[in-house]
């Protein structure tokens, strides 16, 4: 296994990590009524979704070099 494709793993295991804790957030922000957090964990989600289409396209182009 290459360093490049360790470091793609990592950065798609933290998106997913994001992803999890942001889906908190927005359940948390839910019950509480406060829309301000509820926009910070939305954004979160496109964060962490962003994240992970990047670690998988570096991933996408290790397998193809």
């Amino acid at each position: 296994m290459t360093p490049r494709k360790i470091k793609g793993l990592l950065g798609l295991a933290g998106a997913i990590a994001g992803a999890v804790a942001a889906a908190r957030g927005v359940k948390s922000a839910r019950e509480d009524k406060d829309k301000l957090a509820l926009a910070n964990a939305i954004a979160s989600i496109a964060v962490a979704i962003t994240g992970a289409a990047l670690a998988v396209r570096g991933l996408r182009k290790d397998e193809l070099a």
